[in-house]
């Protein structure tokens, strides 16, 4: 087959609206895969976050992290998808895992860096205040980490978005069932639509997680509505008569 044609028939299958609907259609599948993500992304900052706060906050464990992010980063998730059908059978749990083992390294490394990050001496005053160590924590350490904390979500979103399509090798749908089929039916242009769509769809999340990051950066009060006071004209009586200071005469 051509180039030319290979594209052609690409190009094609997108603007074909008959291919965008139904079960097994471009519209399901996208859904499909976001559901996936979603899921893994979530499992992981449900266990990556809170230890990584911990650690940042106390600076205990250090070491900790560095192993465990090293050691999640080395497993390759295919691998571990397989061992998870292997044992648990075909569903949704074993890619779920596969994908969740990948989404913690950078969500706890961002959010270890962005508490352990935060200027002492913002604690201090915070803690000279009398707040309580959960106070300093939550209202003051966690959202000048906020940009890092995201920055590790981003990084963790496009990762788990990008191998998410390892689901179809456990009977499930998403986009990757079109990268499958198309390679097992040699329809290769169906590959490269599974392809592209997810490409697109990792670039969309990219724009919309760098804008988050863009706008929590602490100080710029983009997340905040400006509050506006109305000014009061303050009514100051003033005499008339003279007042000596030091045998100066002020009028």
């Amino acid at each position: 087959m051509k180039a030319t044609d290979f594209l052609q028939r690409t190009c094609s299958y997108l603007a074909t609206a008959a291919n965008w609907t139904g079960p097994d259609g471009l519209a399901a599948r996208i859904l499909e895969h976001l559901e996936y993500t979603a899921l893994a992304v979530a499992a992981a900052a449900v266990i990556a976050v809170p230890i990584g706060m911990l650690i940042g906050h106390t600076g205990r464990g250090q070491v900790l992290v560095v192993g465990v992010v090293n050691g999640l980063r080395a497993l390759p998730t295919l691998g571990v998808l397989l061992l998870g059908v292997l044992m648990f059978g075909l569903g949704i749990g074993p890619p779920i895992a596969a994908l969740m083992l990948l989404g913690i390294p950078s969500l706890l490394a961002g959010t270890y860096a962005g508490i352990a990050g935060v200027d002492p001496l913002i604690v201090d005053a915070a803690r000279a205040m009398g707040m309580t160590e959960r106070r300093v924590l939550l209202r003051v350490e966690l959202p000048n980490a906020l940009p890092l904390l995201l920055g590790g979500l981003r990084s963790a979103t496009l990762q788990v978005v990008a191998t998410a399509t390892v689901a179809a090798y456990a009977s499930l749908g998403g986009l990757g069932r079109y990268l499958i089929d198309g390679i097992k039916e040699r329809q290769f242009h169906i590959a490269l639509v599974g392809a592209l769509m997810v490409a697109a769809l990792a670039l969309l999340l990219d724009a919309v997680l760098a804008l988050a990051v863009w706008a929590a950066a602490p100080g710029s009060g983009r997340l905040c509505k400006p509050v506006t006071r109305p000014n009061r004209e303050i009514d100051v009586p003033v005499s008339s008569n003279c007042a000596v200071v030091d045998a100066h005469v002020l009028r």
